[in-house]
């Protein structure tokens, strides 16, 4: 017969401030830890952010450009554009040959953008007039 003995360990103290942090995080979103999540669906969950107000980390996080495109799903060039028009948080230099963007910064962005295509005034064009081309017009 084997008995295991548990140790009070700075792994495990680790481990209960991570936990702690959740809780502080989700109590932030206004979510108790006792109530349970709403249903997708419904308005409640439509009003949820997709990511929290408060980060539980102490300090700001950079992504390099393969999580951004993990987050973000549109293309290198898309990207490139939409900030030079300043409609995407702008990337900087950590290096000469490494470039970052703020996490919060396209957090904050993808609310903005999830917010705007919920309110009832999108502008949703339809995309360029496909009869007007001169090579291979749609009829």
């Amino acid at each position: 017969m084997r008995f295991f003995v548990i140790v009070n360990t700075p792994c495990s103290k680790f481990m209960e401030s991570e936990v702690e942090q959740l809780a502080q995080a989700s109590n932030a979103v206004g979510i108790d830890a006792d109530q349970s999540l709403p249903l997708p669906g419904t308005e409640a969950y439509e009003t949820l952010p997709q990511f929290p107000k408060r980060s539980p980390l102490p300090f700001r996080r950079t992504i390099r450009r393969h999580e951004l495109h993990q987050i973000v799903p549109l293309a290198e060039t898309t990207v490139y554009e939409m900030e030079q028009r300043g409609e995407f948080p702008r990337r900087f230099r950590l290096t000469p040959r490494c470039v970052v963007w703020d996490l919060e910064e396209v957090q904050a962005w993808i609310e903005d953008r999830k917010q705007a295509s919920r309110s009832a005034n999108t502008d949703a064009s339809a995309g360029p007039d496909v009869r007007l081309r001169r090579h291979r017009p749609v009829r």
